[in-house]
This record gives C-alpha cells, structure tokens and sequence, in this order.
C-alpha cells in the first residue's frame, strides 16, 4: 500500500497544474473569465499583450520598476514548470510495449523539456524589456563563436540522433560499452544511462560510444562445470544431470525458456572429472541461471550419490 502511495501523482501538484492552467487560459482568452466585467477582462487582455508579449522598457510610467513584470514573470515561470511536471509524469507513468517506442518516448520528452525551457528564457528576457529581436540577430554571428566551443556538444546530440533513429540500442536493452555491463536506462540528446546489476549508473557521452555489443540482440548462453570425482560412475551421473535437466523448465519456468543441454565431459583436471551443462537464457537471466544451475546441480549430485570432490590447493614448499 505505501508503494502504491509513492506512485501516485501528488495531490498538490495536480491541484497547483489545474490553477496555473486556469490562469494560463484566463490570460489567453480573457473572455472566459465571465465573473468580470467587459471592462475588467479588457485590463486582463492589456495586461496579456503589453507584458506577455510586448517588448518595453525595464522602467515603468513614472521612471521606477514596473511590479507587474514580476507578476507577467511569475505567470511565465509557473506555466513553464506545470509544463515540465506534466512531461516527467507522463515519462514515468506511461509504459510502452516497443523498446523503440519508449525510446522515442523518453527522446520526445526531452525536446518538450528543452523546448520549454529555451522559449521560458526568451519570454522571459522579452518580459524584461530585452529586445529578442535583435539578440537573435545577433546570434549569427555569435553562433560561429560558440560553435567552434561546443563541437563535443554538437557531436553528443548528432550521435544521439543516429543512435535512437538507427535503433542500434534501445531503453531496456542490455549492451556493453568499454567493459562496462549494464542497462540502457535512458538514452537522451546527449548523454546515455546505463544501470549494472549492482545499481550503479554510468553516464555515457553518446560521442563516446564508438564500440558497443547489444546483449538483447543475440542469444545469451548460461554456462557452468561441474566435477565428479574419478571414483565416481559417469554413467550414473550424467543419468542424474539429464533427470534434472528435463524438469528445470518447470522449476523455473521464468528462467528457462528451454532445456538445458548436457554437452558431455568438458575436462579431466587433476582432482575431478568436468561435466559442462549450456542453457539457452534471456541476457537479463544469465547470472541467475549460473546460480540456479550450480545449485540444482549439486543437490542433484547429492541424492544421487556422486561425489563433487573438494579443488585440489597446491601447497608450494617455503609457503
């Protein structure tokens, strides 16, 4: 019950949204504000070009700050803000079926992020007297500058681009990147998350990501050894491997998809003979089958009777 509490979307905020919309749409159509008067909903609609979309001086009528930039910058800030909450809920509450479609899900609300944030600014700075106008005439030239600095910059969202358009990778697969195993998390216009098996998070510049092998692309294999000592009747063992083999699938079904094969014997090391068993997982299983394996194994062996003799310690003279 307090999991389900956690999930939900905050009260508040959804009471906060529906307000900031409301004004949002009051100031955008004055006329659904019917409680005023034509002339009060005039004011509102002044209000709405001369502050939200005008461009004047910092200083008011009578040569101090005009309060009601505050009020137009406070309207601004909080609209953006509902906005951006909406995205994230949306991202977190809605699950796709495609592992491509969520990608482009989470690629999708980033822009939407981003969008909202750079036009915020623009508004905002419009709201306090800035001529945008001609700053971004000038960012023609200023651009040049910046550019030649923010090469990596560029390079990261190209590449992001590529990555999610090519589908090389997606949200939930699991991939490899410079040794590193983990998760695809998010893959964003810049950067790429990946989640290991311990939890940790890795963030990946996409311009980084030169070499990678996509593990939920191919077939993962569980592989594991067992010894049996020399003493031992292999024939009777491997009757007891291929008996638990045949019944894991039901075991765990969730697990093992298939049955796992009995290769044969793998090696004759110094204290054991090597039985090797391959099961056919999902990547996401492959550690847990290794451990289910091993231990169906040797109780399997166990009941059987057939000794899994202890590795042989080399003991050097002088140690």
């Amino acid at each position: 019950m307090q999991e389900n509490k956690k999930k939900r979307f905050p009260i508040g905020k959804l009471i906060a949204i529906a307000l900031i919309a409301g004004v949002a749409a009051a100031v955008a159509n004055p006329r659904l504000l019917f409680f005023l008067t034509p002339a009060q909903q005039s004011v509102v609609t002044v209000f709405r070009r001369t502050y939200l979309t005008g461009v004047l001086p910092l200083s008011g009528p009578k040569g101090g700050f005009d309060w009601l930039r505050l009020l137009a910058l406070a309207v601004l800030a909080a609209f953006c803000w509902a906005v951006c909450t909406l995205v994230n809920a949306f991202h977190k509450k809605v699950k796709l079926k495609s592992r491509h479609a969520e990608t482009l899900k989470g690629l999708a609300c980033n822009c939407v992020k981003y969008a909202v944030v750079i036009l915020g600014l623009i508004f905002g700075l419009s709201i306090l007297g800035v001529n945008m106008v001609a700053v971004i005439a000038s960012l023609g030239i200023l651009g040049l500058v910046v550019g030649f600095g923010a090469q990596t910059l560029i390079e990261d969202v190209i590449t992001g681009l590529f990555i999610i358009f090519e589908g090389q990778f997606h949200v939930g697969d699991i991939i490899t990147i410079d040794g590193f195993r983990g998760t695809v998390v998010s893959i964003g216009i810049r950067t790429t998350r990946l989640m290991d098996v311990g939890g940790n998070i890795k963030i990946i510049n996409n311009s980084d990501i030169r070499t990678l092998t996509n593990l939920s692309e191919v077939e993962s294999y569980a592989v594991t050894t067992v010894g049996i000592s020399y003493g031992a009747s292999i024939p009777d063992a491997e009757a007891a491997v291929r008996a638990l083999l045949d019944k894991l699938p039901s075991m765990y079904p969730d697990v093992f998809k298939a049955k796992p094969e009995y290769s044969g014997v793998e090696s004759l090391s110094a204290s054991s003979v090597d039985l090797r068993i391959v099961a056919k997982v999902e990547e996401s299983q492959l550690y847990r089958a290794r451990r289910l394996l091993n231990r169906e194994l040797k109780l399997c062996l166990d009941e059987a009777g057939v000794e899994i003799p202890f590795p042989q310690v080399v003991v050097h003279q002088g140690e």
